[in-house]
């Protein structure tokens, strides 16, 4: 449709780091999706532990090869290789039977992931499908598309990424430990003194990036729609010689990015050598106090590289820890987002009224209809119309009059607030949404045509036609001649957009769509506006064929497009201030009047 009848306040669809409301009931409803497949978690989490516990033991096993190369030195005796040979076929194997673990669990976790990921999109499609046109109306189509694009990516990565990480994290930490009190309570207890500072340190630069990376994301989003624009207005920017702004504006944008990411990536770097320099501190210790350990004989000189080993290790998974509970939380917030969405009020399932619909004839009356988007705000106010089978009714007035809104009431689109619409006498809401809408065929002067081939997309107004069928629409809607002069015929496949087609072209599928369709009542949006006079002959035929015997509505912009309607409703401000044949209307020199003249008076003059 060309106009909205009402204020829309969107919501921005840009997908931002924000903390969940609900982290445990939030947590709890994700979980349900894995449930189907807890069995296989079992199976991961045992393989992430045993793969991580293989890790952790092999540094103890190369502190004894160490001690026992140690003891032949001090000893002066021969090194032991046998023992030495077994230790490396031991630790081969180790790494071997961690590898096949640790693959075991990203594969499983993969398929576990995506069954899960795949079943939420199925239901975030399916509850697109039974939302209600005021929840499309209300958002606007990037939020939907962020909920579901990019807020399930999230919640993807996060279960692919953040339950493997975090089991492997929390396991090796805890194996290091464990390993470090067995080696030496003692060292233990000087490298612990060093693991509050890690953590002050994880705290303070996630607190400090986390600002900057949000202003990233919203600085790319900026450069991107800037970008889009850009491209998809390439023949504006060049007609109007606004090339040297638009790389001027992309500089500036590029600039701040630029600035932001910077320290966006400054600040996360840093992390590394800051936690390096506190684990080298740790490091320092343990090896002074350890070395003095080895000459007083408390401890093994293997087991003291083995702990050196651990302090270097333990610091990696503790960072993960941190950079995984991040992950997690902008997960939850995603997962929010989606639930919200799959909570919304659906349009309830109807059954269809056992009513002979190739009966109904097409008469239309409206018994004091009354209507408005918000509750406490009514748009029309006590409508009465009596539309006779076969009239050709034009529906004029003013952007904002309601022209739309009257359509989306014929087509059960928004339920009355009082009144009743009859169709031959049958009241609407007694036929099912889908009885009720297969008697309408609706061409819009903004075209729909979605990526497949022409035959398909013709084929779109009836669910079981023949190819004959569609051809005979294709020719009735002037569009076979242009159709067979494609590379592929009716096989040709549209982009993205149809924009392999002119926009008349793509106005002539979607009036062949409405023949195919044979529908009972016929609604146009000034089908013809965007098309060359020649071609709008064409149409106007075509249509001419398309009414005759058929109750028609027309959304009329041009005013002489309607001169031979059967009725003109003239609105404003959701109310028919003005309905009769055109000729009866410029008589009562009204509203109507004005309106034409407003358009015409230049060749009225001439």
């Amino acid at each position: 449709m060309s106009e909205k009848e009402k204020i829309v306040t969107s919501p921005n669809g840009q997908n931002q780091l924000n903390k969940p409301r609900d982290v445990k009931g939030t947590f709890i409803r994700l979980a349900h999706y894995l449930k189907p497949d807890w069995k296989i978690l079992i199976v991961v989490v045992i393989a992430s532990i045993i793969s991580t516990l293989f890790n952790v033991y092999s540094p103890k096993v190369l502190g004894n090869a160490t001690t026992s190369i140690f003891d032949s030195v001090t000893t002066n005796t021969a090194v032991n290789f046998g023992y030495l040979g077994q230790l490396v076929i031991f630790l081969i194997v180790l790494y071997i039977l961690s590898s096949l673990f640790s693959f075991l669990q990203v594969y499983l976790m993969a398929g576990v992931s995506q069954r899960a990921v795949a079943s939420l999109r199925k239901e975030v499609n399916n509850k697109l499908a039974k939302l209600p046109t005021r929840y499309f109306d209300q958002h606007s189509h990037g939020d939907l598309l962020s909920r579901a694009v990019n807020d399930i990516d999230n919640i993807n990565n996060s279960f692919q990424q953040g339950l493997t990480q975090i089991i492997t994290s929390v396991v090796t930490v805890v194996g290091i430990i464990v390993m470090m009190l067995v080696i030496s309570p003692l060292l233990t207890i000087v490298f612990a003194l060093t693991i509050p500072l890690s953590f002050v340190i994880i705290r303070f630069i996630f607190s400090k990036s986390q600002t900057f990376f949000k202003q990233q994301q919203k600085g790319l989003g900026k450069l991107n729609g800037h970008v889009e624009e850009m491209y998809s207005g390439h023949q504006i920017v060049k007609a109007y010689s606004y090339e040297a702004q638009s790389i001027a504006r992309f500089d500036e944008l590029n600039e701040d990015l630029y600035k932001v990411s910077q320290k966006a990536q400054f600040i996360s770097g840093i992390m590394f050598p800051l936690m390096n320099f506190v684990g080298n501190l740790g490091f320092v210790f343990v090896s002074i106090l350890g070395g003095v350990f080895v000459l007083n004989g408390s401890i093994l000189i293997g087991n003291v590289q083995a702990f050196l080993q651990y302090s270097k290790q333990i610091t990696q998974p503790m960072m993960q820890v941190a950079s995984i509970a991040n992950m997690i939380q902008n997960a939850l917030a995603s997962a929010e987002r989606v639930f919200d969405l799959l909570d919304e009020e659906e349009e309830q399932k109807e059954t269809d009224a056992p009513v002979d619909l190739d009966a109904i004839k097409g008469r239309v009356t409206f018994e004091h209809v009354s209507f408005g988007y918000e509750a406490d705000s009514l748009l029309m106010k006590d409508i009465h119309l009596d539309i006779k089978a076969g009239q050709t009714v034009a529906v004029v007035g003013p952007t904002g009059a309601g022209k739309t809104t009257l359509i989306n009431l014929l087509m059960r689109f928004y339920d009355l607030t009082s009144g009743r619409i009859l169709i031959d006498g049958i009241d609407l809401k007694q036929l099912s949404r889908e009885q009720a809408r297969s008697l309408f065929a609706m061409v819009l002067q903004d075209t729909w045509l979605f990526h497949g081939t022409i035959r398909e997309n013709i084929a779109y107004g009836k669910k079981e036609t023949t190819d004959e069928a569609i051809k005979q629409a294709a020719g009735a809607a002037y569009a076979d001649d242009f159709i067979r002069k494609l590379p592929d015929g009716y096989d040709t496949v549209l982009s993205q957009d149809a924009t392999n087609l002119s926009h008349g072209q793509k106005q002539l599928l979607t009036i062949a769509r409405a023949i195919i369709s044979d529908p009972k009542i016929l609604i146009l949006d000034e089908a013809t506006s965007s098309v060359d006079t020649r071609t709008e002959l064409h149409i106007q035929k075509a249509m001419n064929r398309l009414m005759e015997n058929r109750t028609s509505f027309i959304i009329a912009h041009r005013l002489s497009t309607i001169k031979d309607a059967d009725l003109i409703l003239v609105m404003n401000h959701g109310d028919i201030i003005e309905q009769g044949t055109h000729h009866q209307l410029l008589e009562q020199n009204g509203f109507y009047a004005d309106l034409y003249f407003s358009q015409f008076e230049v060749a009225d003059a001439n």
